[in-house]
C-alpha cells in the first residue's frame, strides 16, 4: 500500500504490526519517531534562514530551532560570527567588557548569547536546521513522507516495539531505520553536490 499522507501511515503502521487495536495510541508512536528523526536526520530540505535585528545580548532560537549552520551579520563587509563554547563566551565578555560589534556567539539553553553585547541595531540572519513539519490530522504530509515514506514507517514500528513488549522486532525495524536514514544522507549529498565533481586546476608555470 501507499504512504502519501497521515492516514494512510497510521493505517500501514496497524498492518505491519497486524494489529487493529492501536487506533488510539499509533499517533503518539508516529510523534516519538519524529522527535528521534529530528535528532537522526541533517537534511538540505531542512537548512532555513531567519533575519531580525539584533540589539541585544541574549535572545530566543526559532520554535522550529533544531541546530544551527550560520550566524553572520549583514554589514557590509557581512560578519560571519564565530561560534564559541559558553565558557569561552564569559571570557571572551569579560575581555571586551564593553558593547560593540559581535563577534562570537554561543548556545545558553534555548538562547543565543552574542559578544559583545551589541552597540547598536544590526541586522542578523541565522541560517539553521528547522524541525521536520510534524504529521497531524491538520498537517497530512511534509517533504520527508513524500521522499523517504520508509523512513517515517521504520522509525514509528521502532517506537511501538517497547509498547508492544516486542524486544525481538525491535532490532528489525532498527535495522531497516537506519537502513533507510544512511539511503537518506546519500540522497542528501547528492543533492548537495549535484553532478559537480572536483576539478584540478592546471599550474601556473613561472
Amino acid at each position: 500500500m501507499s504512504i502519501a499522507n497521515y492516514t494512510e501511515l497510521k493505517s500501514a503502521v496497524a498492518d505491519w504490526l497486524l494489529r487493529t487495536d492501536l487506533t488510539s495510541v499509533i499517533p503518539t508512536f508516529i510523534s516519538l519517531a519524529q522527535a528521534q528523526i529530528n535528532r537522526d536526520v541533517r537534511d538540505h530540505r531542512m537548512v532555513s534562514r531567519a533575519t531580525s535585528i539584533l540589539n541585544t545580548e541574549y535572545f530566543a532560537t526559532p520554535t522550529d530551532w533544531v541546530e544551527t549552520i550560520r550566524y553572520q551579520i549583514n554589514t557590509s563587509p557581512v560578519v560571519t560570527l564565530e561560534f564559541v563554547s559558553p565558557d569561552q563566551a564569559a571570557e571572551e565578555k569579560i575581555k571586551f567588557n564593553v558593547a560593540g560589534k559581535p563577534l562570537f556567539y554561543t548556545h545558553v539553553g534555548a538562547e543565543i548569547q552574542v559578544v559583545p553585547a551589541p552597540d547598536s541595531n544590526y541586522t542578523s540572519e541565522l541560517t539553521y536546521y528547522a524541525k521536520i513539519p510534524a504529521l497531524s490530522d491538520s498537517n497530512a504530509t511534509n517533504w520527508l513522507l513524500d521522499y523517504a515514506p520508509d523512513v517515517y514507517l521504520y522509525a514509528t514500528l521502532m517506537q511501538a516495539a517497547p509498547y508492544l513488549d516486542d524486544d525481538q522486532r525491535l532490532g528489525v525495524w532498527a535495522g531497516l531505520y537506519e537502513k533507510a536514514v544512511g539511503a537518506l544522507k546519500v540522497q542528501d549529498q547528492r543533492a548537495r553536490l549535484g553532478s559537480s565533481s572536483l576539478k584540478m586546476r592546471p599550474r601556473a608555470i613561472a
